[in-house]
């Protein structure tokens, strides 16, 4: 029986362009399945994986209500068309499966039923089979022909680009969950601490931790921290960091504060609250970025309520650096409001810095966080921030991030 063909949805499929069909690697194939499936007014198309002995139906698409394949369904590849085709032992293109013997021989031919059935093998660069790109109808179609299987087998060369492309993805995301996991359980992430300093006072009242690595490849802390979000594993690398960075309270004097950074993600979904557990969180201090994404300020601030309840306080890091910490500032009502380095650096020469600078520290005042000027590098810095009404700062000037042995000793040795 001949079959009406849908010349549109091939027209698109054959433009040159297969992006012209719309979206992501992930819709690319659906997209060429129902294209090709319309075209040939099949009533089943899909896209197999041989794998481990199997045929796993990776992509289907079906004009059917109830369609007899279902997407991550799998069958014994010796018992399947594709197998045969792929081996010679049946022909790509069948018109009427019940003239071809070795059809017949093969339950699922009278099982569905299947009538017509064309079926190539999608060959990967390196001459491997995938597996196959197949159609079939319940009912003969004598229309079928040379062309419809040219067209087939261009499917399966754009479906293998495709599947290249993905494949690859995948290969490079599990190198970098591995790199991830092996910073994660060796000894290439440390801590060093930077001092913060009440330049009233002339004392240490905190420290900051900060990550560093030394893995290969050599890069900064951002671009590890990033990567490891982009294969799913940012939290645990955060809660590692936070597990080193704790180990730094018994050698802190009782009145001196340690804090640290982890992401939002890591606060609503309970992370940091089951590392923190039974740490004196009157002594800690966690400091959300500039740079930090909140969606949904109300999940965030319901975690951090026990915390906060049981001593923990808040900073808004990189405060001035952007728009972003404003709306945290405003949002989150933080302890601390961290100064960033844009408006410290040469706060002495630049009366645009200073005014908003003031403006900060006057709202500080009047809402009651404390300010903590980040980036200080000179001794006139310093001395218009005390002038502005700063009394805690950090930055080379006053102490440079290292290991807290040296960061302690380096420390004192500066206050007496």
């Amino acid at each position: 029986m001949a079959t009406p063909r849908d010349e549109s949805s091939l027209s698109k499929l054959l433009s040159g362009n297969p992006r012209a069909l719309g979206g992501s690697l992930d819709q690319l194939l659906p997209d060429f399945l129902r294209a090709v499936r319309s075209h040939l007014g099949m009533d089943v198309a899909f896209l197999s994986e041989f794998t481990d002995g199997q045929r796993v139906f990776r992509h289907v698409d079906s004009s059917l209500e109830n369609q007899p394949v279902k997407v991550g369904g799998a069958d014994p590849l010796e018992a399947s068309y594709c197998q045969r085709v792929v081996d010679g032992r049946l022909p790509e293109l069948i018109q009427d499966a019940t003239a071809v013997p070795a059809a017949m021989e093969l339950p699922v031919t009278r099982a569905l039923p299947v009538g017509a059935h064309l079926s190539v093998p999608i060959k990967l660069k390196d001459g491997s089979v995938y597996g196959t790109f197949c159609c079939f109808s319940f009912t003969p179609d004598l229309s079928l022909n040379q062309r419809d299987l040219g067209m087939m087998r261009v499917f399966a060369d754009l479906a293998a680009d495709v599947i290249e492309r993905n494949l690859e993805k995948g290969k490079q995301r599990d190198e970098k969950a591995k790199r991830i996991q092996s910073v994660i359980s060796g000894d290439g992430l440390s801590i060093v601490y930077q001092p913060i300093i009440n330049v009233a006072q002339d004392k240490v009242v905190g420290f900051e931790s900060l990550t560093r690595f030394s893995a290969t490849p050599l890069r900064g802390p951002d671009v590890w921290f990033n990567e490891a979000a982009s294969v799913g594993m940012g939290a645990q690398l955060e809660m590692r960091a936070v597990e080193l960075a704790m180990a730094a309270l018994d050698s802190l004097p009782q009145d001196v504060y340690l804090s640290f950074n982890v992401s939002p993600e890591a606060l609503i979904n309970g992370d940091l609250r089951r590392v923190l557990e039974g740490m004196p969180l009157e002594r800690l201090v966690l400091e959300i970025t500039e740079h930090a994404t909140i969606d949904e300020y109300s999940e965030l601030t319901n975690a951090l309520a026990p915390l906060r309840t049981q001593g923990l306080r808040l900073a808004v890091d990189d405060a001035g650096a952007g728009f972003a910490s404003f709306r945290h500032i405003l949002r989150l009502q933080p302890d601390i409001i961290k100064l960033d380095m844009s408006l410290t650096r040469d706060i002495d020469t630049d009366a645009a810095r200073r005014a908003l600078a003031s403006a900060l520290i006057r709202f500080a005042h009047e809402t009651g966080s404390k300010i903590v000027a980040e980036g200080v590098e000179t001794a006139s810095e310093l001395r218009v921030l005390r002038s502005l009404g700063v009394n805690k700062a950090q930055g080379y000037f006053l102490g440079r991030p290292a290991p807290l042995a040296n960061a302690l000793q380096s420390s004192q040795a500066t206050r007496n």
